[in-house]
C-alpha cells in the first residue's frame, strides 16, 4: 500500500485533529439527529431491525460498534474509523500517520475485517460541510488513489470515474455533486459520473448553500457568471462577481466593484443600492449602507431601508430586526408579530416560525402567525418534544398534542414520572420498569434507554432490563444515549465506555 501525503487536497483525519475539524462526524451526525434532533433525516429513517455501525473509542484507540453494543471492529486503530454509510460495513481507516512528513495510509475493510479495494494505492472518505461547520461524508461514494491521479468508485467498488483527476472535491454543502479537474481545468460530475458542468473553466462554485441546480463559473479572465446543470449558460461570464437571489430570472451582479440587479440576459435593472440580497416575485431585498428594505423589480420602494436585517419567511411575510430584536412584518411594513424577540427563523419544511423569547423560552408559531407552545424544544423529524415540570411531552407539527406510545410507536417501553421518580411502563401504561431512578430518557431506535441514578447513568435494553448498572458521569454531556454500555461521548461524534 502506498503512501501519501497529508493535506494535498484536503485534510485527512488525524486523531490530533479529530477534535477540531470532525466535531459533526456525518455518521455520528445521524445518530443524533435520531435523538435530539441535530440529526439527519435519514438516520430518523433507520429501522431497528437494521444493522447499523458507529466509530467506537475506549483508551486512545479506535473501532467499530453496531447498533447492538456487538464490537465489530477491536479498538486498535490510532485514527478515527470513518464510515461513509453507516448501513453498510464499509470502514476506511486510516493508519501509519507519520506527524513529521504528513505521510499516512489508507485502507477500507469489512465487518469481517477483511480489507477491500486493494488495487487502488489510497482510498478516502468524501467529506463536506455546511455554514454551521456540520461535517458529512458522501454515503455512497469513495475517493481513489492511483499514481497520484483521482478517481472515484461506489461502496460496492464499482467504478465511477477512472484515475485520471488532478483532482475531486466537494463543493461545499452540495451533496452528489463533485469538482473535478484535469490539466488545470475546472468542471462538476454527479455521483454517477456525469459531467453536468464542462470541464472547462477556472473555477466552479455554488451560488448558494445546498444549491445544485445552477452554478457560479469563473472563466480565464476572472469573469463570473451562471451556468446550469445540463450545460446550459444562463448568465454569459461578464462580471466580477455574481449572487443568487432566489430566481433564475434575476440576479446580483458586480461590476466595477458595486453590486447591480440584472436580469439572465445582463441588462441592469436597478443600481441605486449597496447590496441585493433575496427577491421572492415582483420584490428584492436590498441594502443601503448598514440597513434593509424592499423595492420592487421595476424600482418601486415598498420599505426603505431602516432595519438591521430583513429576511423572506413565507407568503408575503418578512423576518426583520430592528433595535436588536426581532418580529414579522409584511410588504406594507405593517408589524404582524412585534419585534420583540431575540432571534426568530421560519422553518419552511414544518411551516413554523421559532422565535426566542428569552435565552432559555422559546415561542413557536404557526403559518397564521398564531402563538401555539412556549416553552423549550427539541425537533424531532416528525414531531416537537418539550420538557414540561421533568416530563417530555409530544406535539405534532400542526401543535396536536399526543401522547408518547402515539409518537414513539416503535418503542416497546415509555418514560413515566411518578411522586418525582422516573420509571417505564408499557403501551398499555404497565409498570415495566420500577419508579426508581432520578431521571430517565425514552428509548433510542435501537432499542437502549439511559436511566440515571444518584448522578450516574446507565442503561436498560427494550424489555427493561438494566445492561449498564448507573456508573456513568456525563454532566458535560449535552445529548445522553447508550448502546447498551456504549455511551454518546461528550463531543457528540461517537460511542464510548
Amino acid at each position: 500500500m502506498s503512501k501519501g501525503k497529508r493535506y494535498d487536497d484536503e485534510p485527512k483525519l488525524n486523531l490530533k485533529k479529530v477534535f477540531g475539524t470532525l466535531i459533526t462526524l456525518a455518521v455520528i451526525i445521524m445518530i443524533i439527529v435520531t435523538i435530539n434532533k441535530i440529526l439527519s433525516k435519514e438516520a430518523a429513517k433507520v429501522q431497528a431491525d437494521k444493522v447499523t455501525y458507529f466509530s467506537a473509542y475506549v483508551d486512545g484507540k479506535w473501532g467499530v460498534i453496531n447498533n447492538e453494543g456487538t464490537t465489530i471492529i477491536d479498538t486498535t486503530y490510532d485514527e478515527m474509523i470513518t464510515i461513509p454509510n453507516p448501513e453498510k460495513a464499509i470502514f476506511v481507516c486510516v493508519y501509519d500517520v507519520n506527524e513529521q512528513t504528513g505521510e499516512y495510509k489508507t485502507k477500507v475493510i469489512n465487518d469481517k475485517n477483511e480489507e477491500l479495494f486493494t488495487n487502488y494505492d489510497r482510498v478516502e472518505v468524501i467529506e463536506n460541510f455546511d455554514e454551521r461547520q456540520n461535517i458529512w461524508y458522501e454515503k455512497n461514494l469513495l475517493r481513489v488513489v492511483n499514481d497520484g491521479k483521482y478517481g472515484l468508485i461506489d461502496l460496492d467498488g464499482n467504478t465511477i470515474l477512472e484515475c485520471e483527476y488532478d483532482s475531486i472535491t466537494t463543493l461545499k454543502s452540495v451533496e452528489e455533486n463533485l469538482l473535478v479537474v484535469k490539466d488545470n481545468k475546472v468542471g462538476v460530475v454527479n455521483s454517477i459520473g456525469q459531467i453536468i458542468v464542462p470541464i472547462e473553466y477556472k473555477d466552479v462554485k455554488v451560488l448558494k448553500e445546498g444549491y445544485k441546480n445552477e452554478y457560479i463559473i469563473v472563466d480565464e479572465n476572472d469573469n463570473s457568471g451562471v451556468i446550469s446543470t445540463s450545460g446550459t449558460v444562463i448568465v454569459e461570464p461578464a462580471y466580477e462577481d455574481i449572487k443568487f437571489l432566489n430566481s433564475t430570472e434575476i440576479y446580483a451582479a458586480m461590476i466595477d466593484g458595486k453590486w447591480n440587479l440584472i436580469n439572465k440576459k445582463g441588462e441592469i435593472l436597478n443600481s441605486n443600492y449597496d447590496d441585493y440580497t433575496y427577491s421572492k416575485g415582483d420584490y428584492v431585498i436590498v441594502k443601503s449602507g448598514e440597513k434593509y428594505g424592499i423595492i420592487t423589480t421595476s424600482g418601486e420602494v415598498k420599505i426603505e431601508p431602516t432595519y438591521e436585517e430583513l429576511n423572506y419567511a413565507f407568503s408575503v411575510y418578512y423576518i426583520a430586526k430592528l433595535n436588536g430584536k426581532y418580529g414579522i412584518i409584511n410588504t406594507d411594513n405593517t408589524s404582524l408579530i412585534p419585534l420583540e424577540y431575540l432571534s426568530m427563523t421560519y422553518w419552511e419544511d414544518k411551516e413554523i416560525l421559532i422565535a426566542d423569547r428569552t435565552e432559555t423560552e422559546t415561542v413557536l408559531f404557526d403559518s397564521n402567525l398564531t402563538e401555539k407552545l412556549t416553552g423549550i424544544f427539541v425537533y424531532e423529524e416528525d414531531y416537537i418534544k418539550a420538557r414540561v415540570d421533568g416530563v417530555d411531552k409530544y406535539y405534532t407539527y400542526k401543535f396536536e398534542e399526543k401522547q408518547s406510545k402515539d409518537i414513539l410507536t416503535k418503542n416497546t417501553l415509555f418514560v413515566s414520572k411518578k411522586d418525582g421518580k422516573y420509571g417505564f411502563v408499557d403501551s398499555k401504561g404497565n409498570v415495566v420498569v420500577d419508579y426508581i431512578y432520578d431521571e430517565a430518557k425514552e428509548q433510542n431506535i435501537y432499542g437502549f434507554a439511559a436511566v440515571k441514578l444518584n448522578g450516574l447513568w446507565g442503561s436498560i435494553d427494550k424489555t427493561g432490563k438494566l445492561v449498564l448498572q448507573p456508573q456513568v458521569n456525563l454532566d458535560d454531556n449535552i445529548y445522553i444515549d447508550f448502546i447498551r454500555e456504549w455511551h454518546l461521548a461528550d463531543e457528540g461524534i461517537y460511542y464510548t465506555k
